[in-house]
C-alpha cells in the first residue's frame, strides 16, 4: 500500500510539473521542470512495477537537480531550499525500509537490501552536505567596515539643540537622525534594559482605515517628551519615568475617506519674545488628519488662542475641492525663521480631482499666511487672495522637509501628480517638479533650485524621505551637502547651495514603450551611490517549494519586464524596485563626524496593470486608492491594479533577502557593508527566527557612541548595530510592530533610547500603543 500511494504521489507531481514546465518552456523559461516531470513519471511507473531501478532514476534526479540549482544560484540556502526541498524529502522517503522492502519483494525477496539504494543514499547525502554548507554562506551580503576616522571633530549639527535633547523629527532642522551622546557603545549596548513603558490608550479600532499606523518619533525638550498618536492625540510625558503630564485630543473622528490614519510627529517652538513660564511661551504644533494645525501650550496642552482661528489653522482653505478625508498632514511641519511651514498628503490614485500640493508658510505666532509655493504656479509666492484656489492635483509633499537657516533655504521632497502611472497631459510644471527635491527661499518661498530624480515618473517614485543636511569634506574643501534617499534606491549627495551633484549622477538608457498617448523618458538619472538592485531574472523567482516557485517563474515571464522603469501596461508590468520603495519615509541616518550613513534598503517587486475605464468595475465605497488593489483614478482613462508580486501562497515571488541594513561612505559613495536584516518570526505560520532579511518601514538613528538603532522590520524587535561593521549587537522584543523611527536623549547623565511600538496597517504588523524607553543599568 505504501508503495502504491507513493507511486500515485509521484505521478501527480510529475503531471503537475509537466503541465507547468511546458507552459514555462513555451514562455521561454527553463526546461528543468520538464526534465524533472519525466523523472517523476518514470519513477512513478517503476514504483508501480515494484522495480528497484526507481531508486536509481530518482538518484539521477537528485544529482541533476543539485547541479542545476548550484549552476543557477550558487550556494544560497534560501534559494536552494525551494528547488530541492521536496525532492530531498521524497528521496529520504524512498530510502525508508518499508519502501525498499516492497521494491525488493517485487523482485523476489522480502529483505530490505541497501544495495540498489546506495546511489540514492549518496545523492541525498551530497545534497544534505551542500545544504549544510550553504546555510553557513551568504553570497549576497557585502562584508567590510566603515572608517572610524573622525573627519570633522565639531560638525555643524544644525539648529541650537542641546546634546541631551531631540527637538525635531530628525533631531535638528538638518534631519541627520544623529545623537551626539556616547554613553551607549558597542561594548555595553547588550546591557540595555527597559527603563519605563507607557501606553497611550489610542488603539486601532474596528472601523479604522486599513492604514492606521503608529509612526511617531517623540521629541525631547529638557525633562519632557512630546509625541502624537495615530488619531492625533498630543501627549507630554516625563522623560525620566514615562509618566503622563498632559494629553490633548483634537477629536478628528473616523473618516473612511482617509487613506492614512497616522501622525509622524509634532513640532516644538520656544518663543523668544515671551517670558519663560508665561502661557504659550513654548508651543507644540499638532497636525491632524482632518486638515488642521493646532498650537498647544507645551506646559499643559491647552490650546494657544492667539494662533490662527482660536488656536487652529484650517488647512483646507484655498483648496480647489472639498478636502474632507482627501487632504491632511501626516508629517510634522518645519519651524524656521519665525515661520511654520506645512505640506500635505493626498489620497493617491483615487481621482484626478486631487487637492493642491502647495507648500505654505505661516507666521509662527499669529498663523497669518506669509507665502505659498504652488508648483503649478511656482513663480507667484505672495499669499493667495481670499476666494482663489491653488492649482489642483499638483505634486505634493507628504514627508518631512529640512532647513538650513544660515543659507536661508528650505528643502522639500516632492511627489508626483495623480494618477501616478499615467503621464499623458501633464503640464510643463508637473514634468519639472514631480519626484524632485526643491530648495525654496525660507523667507519668500521663491524657488532656488530643483533636482529631479525620475523623469516623467510613471511608477510612484516620489521622494519619500526627509533630505538630510551634512557638510561633506572633499578634495576641494568642505561643501554644505544634502543627502536625499529615494524609492528607487539612489542616494543623491548634492551641494545644497545649488543642487549640483557632489557624487556623480549619470543618465542611463531606460525602457520605452508606454501606452498609446503617453511616453517614457529615454534616459533616467542614477547616482554613483545607489542601492538599486540588479534586474530580476527567472532564476530569481522563489517559493517555499518547487511548485509555487514554478508558478512565480511562469507569472514572471507573463508580465512585461525590461528592468528598472518598465512602463505600466495593459497586460501587466513588473515594477522593481516597487513603489514601496528601497527607501521610504524613514530615510537614512548620517554621522556628520565620520561622514557615513546607515540605512535599511528594502526590495519588493510590485505589479502594475492598467485597466481601460470601460472595464473598471462599479465604485466600491471602501475603495479610496492605496498601494494595493484597484486604484480607480476617477476621471482618467485608465484605472490601475497594483500590488506586491506574490506567489499563490501570498509570499514574495522574488527570492529573499527582502530587507538589509547597510553602511556607506558619503565622501566616496562606496557601500562598505550590507547584511540581511530581520526574521520571519512574526510573518510565518510558525514563530521561526530564520534571518531571511525581511522588509521594513521606519527609520534608523546613529549615536556618537558608534551604535545605530532600528526597529522597522516586520518582525517585532528593536535592534542595535555596530555602525562600523553592521554587526547586530542587541535586540529587544517589542509588544507590537516597531514601524517608527527611534530617538535618543539624556537626562541626569543617563542616555536613553525610545521607540514607539504600535504596528503598521499596510504591512500587517501587530497594532499597539506602546512607548518604550531603554537605558543602561545603574
Amino acid at each position: 500500500m505504501a508503495i502504491t500511494l507513493t507511486a500515485l504521489v509521484f505521478l501527480l507531481i510529475g503531471a503537475a510539473l509537466g503541465a507547468g514546465g511546458v507552459w514555462l518552456a513555451l514562455l521561454g523559461g527553463s526546461w528543468y521542470y520538464i526534465v524533472a516531470s519525466l523523472a517523476f513519471l518514470l519513477t512513478s511507473y517503476l514504483l508501480f512495477r515494484r522495480r528497484t531501478s526507481a531508486l536509481l532514476v530518482f538518484a539521477l534526479l537528485v544529482i541533476g537537480t543539485l547541479g542545476w540549482a548550484i549552476w543557477e544560484i550558487g550556494f544560497d540556502w534560501w534559494q536552494l531550499a525551494p528547488r530541492g526541498g521536496v525532492i530531498i524529502l521524497l528521496g529520504l522517503w524512498l530510502l525508508m525500509p518499508w519502501i525498499r522492502r516492497g521494491l525488493n519483494a517485487g523482485e523476489g525477496t522480502r529483505r530490505a537490501s541497501w544495495g540498489p539504494a546506495v546511489p540514492l543514499l549518496l545523492a541525498v547525502f551530497a545534497a544534505l552536505v551542500v545544504a549544510g554548507y550553504s546555510m553557513m554562506e551568504d553570497p549576497l551580503q557585502i562584508t567590510g567596515e566603515l572608517s572610524k576616522e573622525v573627519i570633522v571633530a565639531s560638525p555643524d549639527l544644525g539648529g541650537n539643540v542641546a546634546a541631551d535633547d531631540w527637538h525635531q523629527y530628525g533631531r535638528t532642522p538638518y534631519g541627520q537622525r544623529y545623537s551626539p551622546l556616547k554613553e551607549i557603545t558597542p561594548d555595553n549596548v547588550n546591557n540595555l534594559q527597559v527603563a519605563w513603558t507607557y501606553q497611550t490608550g489610542d488603539v486601532k479600532l474596528p472601523d479604522d482605515v486599513g492604514e492606521t499606523t503608529y509612526q511617531v518619533t517623540p521629541l525631547k525638550v529638557r525633562d519632557t517628551l512630546y509625541l502624537c498618536t495615530p488619531h492625533n492625540w498630543a501627549i507630554a510625558l516625563d522623560a525620566a519615568t514615562g509618566k503622563e503630564k498632559w494629553k490633548f485630543d483634537p477629536n478628528v473622528g473616523l473618516n473612511p475617506d482617509r487613506q492614512h490614519q497616522t501622525c509622524r510627529g509634532v513640532s516644538y517652538y520656544a518663543d523668544p519674545a515671551v517670558q519663560p513660564g508665561q502661557p504659550c511661551a513654548e508651543r507644540v504644533y499638532l497636525p491632524t488628519s482632518d486638515a488642521r494645525l493646532i498650537a498647544l501650550d507645551a506646559a499643559n496642552g491647552q490650546v494657544c488662542p492667539s494662533f490662527g482661528d482660536k488656536g487652529t489653522l484650517h488647512l483646507e482653505k484655498g483648496m480647489p475641492y472639498n478636502p474632507a478625508g482627501y487632504y491632511y498632514s501626516t508629517s510634522p511641519p518645519v519651524i524656521a525663521a519665525g515661520k511654520i511651514i506645512v505640506g500635505g498628503a493626498v489620497n493617491d490614485n483615487y481621482s484626478i480631482h486631487e487637492q493642491s500640493g502647495v507648500i505654505r508658510a505661516f507666521d509662527i505666532n499669529t498663523g497669518a499666511l506669509v507665502w505659498n509655493w504652488d508648483s503649478g504656479n511656482p513663480d507667484v509666492t505672495t499669499p493667495l487672495p481670499d476666494g482663489q484656489t491653488y492649482t489642483h492635483n499638483s505634486p505634493n509633499s507628504w514627508s518631512v522637509s529640512s532647513v538650513d537657516e544660515k543659507l536661508g533655504l528650505l528643502y522639500v521632497p516632492l511627489g508626483n501628480q495623480t494618477p501616478d502611472q499615467l503621464g499623458a497631459g501633464r503640464s510643463e510644471n508637473v514634468e519639472k517638479f514631480s519626484s524632485s527635491i526643491v530648495a525654496l527661499d525660507v523667507n519668500t518661498g521663491q524657488l532656488r533650485w530643483v533636482r529631479q530624480t525620475v523623469h516623467h515618473d510613471l511608477w510612484d517614485m516620489d521622494i519619500p524621505a526627509q533630505p538630510t543636511l551634512v557638510d561633506i569634506n572633499t578634495a576641494t574643501g568642505a561643501i554644505p551637502a544634502l543627502v536625499g534617499p529615494t524609492k528607487q534606491g539612489d542616494i543623491y549627495v548634492l551641494d545644497r547651495r545649488t543642487g549640483e551633484p557632489i557624487l556623480p549622477i549619470k543618465e542611463v538608457p531606460a525602457p520605452t514603450g508606454a501606452i498609446e498617448g503617453d511616453f517614457t523618458s529615454p534616459t533616467q538619472p542614477v547616482s554613483d551611490l545607489t542601492f538599486m538592485p540588479p534586474p530580476l531574472t527567472g532564476k530569481d523567482m522563489w517559493g517555499v517549494s518547487m511548485f509555487d516557485q514554478l508558478a512565480c517563474r511562469i507569472e514572471f515571464l507573463r508580465l512585461r519586464y525590461e528592468g528598472r522603469y518598465t512602463p505600466p501596461s495593459l497586460e501587466g508590468s513588473l515594477i522593481y524596485p516597487g513603489n514601496f520603495g528601497v527607501f521610504n519615509w524613514g530615510g537614512v541616518a548620517v554621522d556628520p563626524e565620520r561622514q557615513i550613513m546607515f540605512g535599511m534598503p528594502t526590495y519588493l517587486a510590485f505589479t502594475s496593470r492598467l485597466v481601460p475605464r470601460s472595464e473598471v468595475p462599479p465604485p466600491d465605497a471602501a475603495a479610496k486608492g492605496s498601494e494595493q488593489g484597484l486604484n480607480r483614478n476617477e476621471g482618467a482613462p485608465y484605472a490601475v491594479y497594483m500590488g506586491p508580486f506574490v506567489s499563490p501562497l501570498g509570499l514574495p515571488c522574488q527570492a529573499p533577502p527582502w530587507g538589509y541594513v547597510a553602511g556607506a561612505d558619503l565622501r566616496t559613495g562606496k557601500i562598505a557593508w550590507k547584511h540581511r536584516n530581520g526574521t520571519v518570526r512574526d510573518s510565518s505560520p510558525l514563530p521561526l527566527p530564520f534571518k531571511v532579511g525581511v522588509p521594513g518601514i521606519g527609520g534608523p538613528i546613529i549615536t556618537a557612541g558608534g551604535v545605530a538603532f532600528l526597529g522597522a522590520a516586520v518582525d517585532d524587535f528593536l535592534r542595535a548595530y555596530d555602525v562600523t561593521s553592521g554587526k547586530q549587537l542587541w535586540e529587544a522584543r517589542l509588544p507590537a510592530g516597531g514601524q517608527s523611527t527611534p530617538m535618543s536623549f539624556a537626562l541626569g547623565g543617563k542616555q536613553y533610547v525610545v521607540i514607539v511600538a504600535g504596528g503598521h496597517g499596510s504591512v500587517g504588523t501587530k497594532p499597539g500603543d506602546y512607548v518604550i524607553a531603554y537605558t543602561l543599568p545603574n
